[in-house]
Parts: structure tokens; C-alpha cells; sequence
């Protein structure tokens, strides 16, 4: 039996500052161009506003990108367009800047955290930062066994717990959340679809690189087989994270969670973010009013879990690598909108001398009326003698 009360959450969670937001929509109103001009980024903005509960808004100075790495078992069934167990290597090529989400993070100036939950390596080949907070070496194949003992998927929450306290402890205002796993796509599928109620079939994409059609139908074999193992721990989210997601998801739905209870604002990846981000909607309803849908990966899973949660993506380019790159793509989106937000001037208030000029013309009226009448008046008059 679990000791972690998730329920607690539902509480913790508050919306976004309402009132900062209707200020923020207000100052938006009176700035030199018109409102809804600039599209989504007012929008944007505004949310921001809310978020730090601060007008006007402050800009966004210490992004972060954070990835949970993972192997899940399901890869053993070739629905993966990597071998399994290799998710190690992806990680190396993040940390050696090798990964187009490591050139995108050093152009943007971001710096990135990979956190190993359960890499399918030896805890020595990587560096200690990024092992210190493994559970465990692989999670299990989820259309046969559980991913997780619910020990270990309390600790993996506990530690995405832990992350985001460190996060927004260190001054951090935004993060870009994303994965670095192999197999993780299937899980996150499995996920969506129970949570959803729907087929296999209707969130089955083809991963990060795209799979053939023959791997696609394993893989959609494997979503369903894993659903019905999923079905009758719905009601139990941990539960739910431990027979059929993984470390890597577990930990990913505890980060979320806390970054809403800290107020944080997280932009999401793909499918894998978005399917931790739709249990962490079960748990507590408010708590996707800190999120930030980065961009439509193309998988069908994520469409159905951003609909669910009613997140629509900020760009849909087609980028369907992963590792927290179409997210990361978004964050200049989003530090372009807090800078309009706070530094387009107001317009000018209406001049004091207006009225003084109303009230002159309004005299110069009766002065013109009066004259009138003395004319008329005069003309009416017969002219006198002169003596």
C-alpha cells in the first residue's frame, strides 16, 4: 500500500491569479496596438501574467529543459524504431550536444537536465547527476507484466517531486519538458487510451522515427494488450503509472504535479509529456492551467490527451524527433510574447486641453447667438433722426 496521497494535490493546486490576468487584458487594452492584433501572443501574455502573478509581465530569464530518460520492456517487440535497451546512447548524445535538442538548447542558451529513471545501462557509464535518481535498470513489458512495483513507482513520483522543488528552488521560471526513452511512446499510448476510454488504434502513432507498417501493427498489438491490463486500475493513478507506464512517466507526472503546486509554468513535448500531463489531470483538474502544449508531435496519442485537457499546440511544424526539441522551438514564442506584453507603450491619455476647448466653442456659441439676436433685434428698429 502506498503512502503517497495524491488526492493531496487537488488541494495544493490553485488556478493561475485571475484578477493578475483581467489586469494584464486590461493593460494589453490600452497599449498602442490594437488588441487581438497579435494573434496568440497576446493570449500568451496574458497567461503568463496570471502565471507569475505580475503585471506587467516579467520576462522569462531562466528557462530550464528537463528530460526523463527511460527503457521500457515493450521495445523487446521491435514497435520501436530503436533497438531496446539503447535509450543510454540518446542520452550521450544530449549530454555531448550531439542532439538536436542539445543544438537547439546552446542556440537558445538553455541549459538541460537529463534525469535517468530507469536507463537499461550501468549506473557508472553516465555521469552521477544524471543516476542519482534511478529506480531502476528498465521497466517491464506492460502487455504481459507490471512496468513497476508500486514501491517503485512512489519513489519515481517522489523524485519528479523532488526535481521540482529543486527547480523553482533555484530560480527557474519556465521549464521545457520532455523524454529521452525507448518504448516510451507505446506506453504513454497505453495511457491515453485507457484514460480516454478509447481503441488502441485510435492512439497509435509511429514514434519518434517513424516505424514501418508492420512494426506499427505490433506496436498497436502491444497498446491493446496493455490496455486490458490498465482497465481495472483506472481508478488508482500510481496504480495506473506502475502496471503500465514506467519510471521515466512516473517520475514525469510527479514534476508536473509539483510544478503546479509551486507555480511553475511548463511547456510540454509530445506524446509522452502529454500523457503523463493527462494522469496528472486525474489527480487534479487545476492543475493544467500551468501547462503549455509546445507543439503538435503528429501522434495521435498526444492530439487525444491535448484535446482531453483542451491544450492547443503553439506550433506544428512536423517534428516528430522528441527529446523535448518541438517544446524547445516554443520557448522563443513564448519569451516574445512576455516582451510585447511588457514593454509595447500605452497610448497616450486624452490631452487636459479638450475640455478647455469644448467649453470655449460652446461660448463662442452663445456669444454668436446673442450677437444674432442683437442684429435681428437692431433691424427691427426704426432708424432715429439725427439732430
Amino acid at each position: 500500500m502506498s503512502s503517497l496521497n495524491l488526492d493531496d494535490f487537488t488541494d495544493l493546486i490553485e488556478r493561475p491569479d485571475g484578477g493578475v490576468r483581467r489586469d494584464a487584458e486590461a493593460r494589453r487594452e490600452r497599449q498602442i496596438v490594437p488588441p487581438g492584433s497579435l494573434g496568440r501572443l497576446d493570449d500568451l501574455g496574458e497567461w503568463l501574467a496570471a502565471a507569475q502573478g505580475a503585471v506587467p509581465v516579467r520576462p522569462v530569464v531562466r528557462p530550464r529543459v528537463v528530460l526523463f530518460a527511460g527503457d521500457h520492456g515493450i521495445a523487446e517487440l521491435g514497435v520501436s524504431a530503436h533497438p531496446a535497451g539503447t535509450a543510454d546512447q540518446l542520452v550521450r548524445a544530449v549530454l555531448e550536444g550531439a542532439s538536436p535538442a542539445a543544438v537547439l538548447a546552446r542556440r537558445l542558451g538553455v541549459p538541460v537536465r537529463v534525469v535517468d529513471m530507469a536507463l537499461d545501462c550501468e549506473p557508472e557509464s553516465l555521469p552521477a547527476e544524471v543516476v542519482r535518481h534511478r529506480v531502476r535498470r528498465g521497466s517491464g513489458r506492460i502487455d504481459v507484466e507490471d512496468a513497476l512495483t508500486l514501491e517503485e513507482a512512489e519513489a519515481a513520483f517522489r523524485a519528479g517531486i523532488a526535481l521540482a522543488d529543486e527547480e523553482a528552488d533555484s530560480g527557474t521560471d519556465l521549464v521545457v519538458l520532455g523524454d529521452v526513452s525507448v518504448g516510451g511512446t507505446t506506453a504513454a499510448s497505453v495511457l491515453v487510451a485507457a484514460l480516454c476510454g478509447t481503441d488502441a488504434s485510435v492512439v497509435t502513432g509511429r514514434g519518434g522515427r517513424a516505424i514501418d507498417d508492420l512494426a506499427w501493427m505490433r506496436k498497436c498489438a502491444a497498446i491493446r494488450d496493455a490496455l486490458r491490463r490498465a482497465r481495472p486500475v483506472l481508478g488508482d493513478q500510481l496504480q495506473l503509472l506502475a502496471t503500465v507506464g514506467g519510471a521515466d512517466l512516473a517520475a514525469m507526472t510527479g514534476f508536473l504535479l509539483q510544478a503546479a503546486v509551486r507555480k511553475l509554468p511548463v511547456i510540454l513535448d509530445g506524446v509522452v509529456a502529454s500523457a503523463c500531463a493527462l494522469v496528472g489531470q486525474r489527480v487534479a483538474f487545476r492543475a493544467p492551467d500551468w501547462w503549455l502544449a509546445g507543439h503538435a508531435s503528429g501522434e495521435p496519442g498526444q492530439a487525444k490527451a491535448l484535446d482531453r485537457m483542451a491544450l492547443e499546440p503553439l506550433l506544428d511544424h512536423g517534428v516528430t524527433v522528441g527529446e523535448g526539441a518541438g517544446a524547445l522551438l516554443a520557448l522563443p514564442l513564448v519569451q516574445a510574447a512576455a516582451a510585447l506584453a511588457a514593454e509595447l507603450p500605452e497610448r497616450e491619455p486624452e490631452e487636459s486641453e479638450k475640455p478647455a476647448e469644448s467649453e470655449e466653442s460652446e461660448k463662442s456659441g452663445e456669444s454668436g447667438e446673442s450677437g444674432e439676436s442683437g442684429t435681428k433685434e437692431s433691424e427691427g428698429q426704426e432708424p432715429t433722426e439725427t439732430e
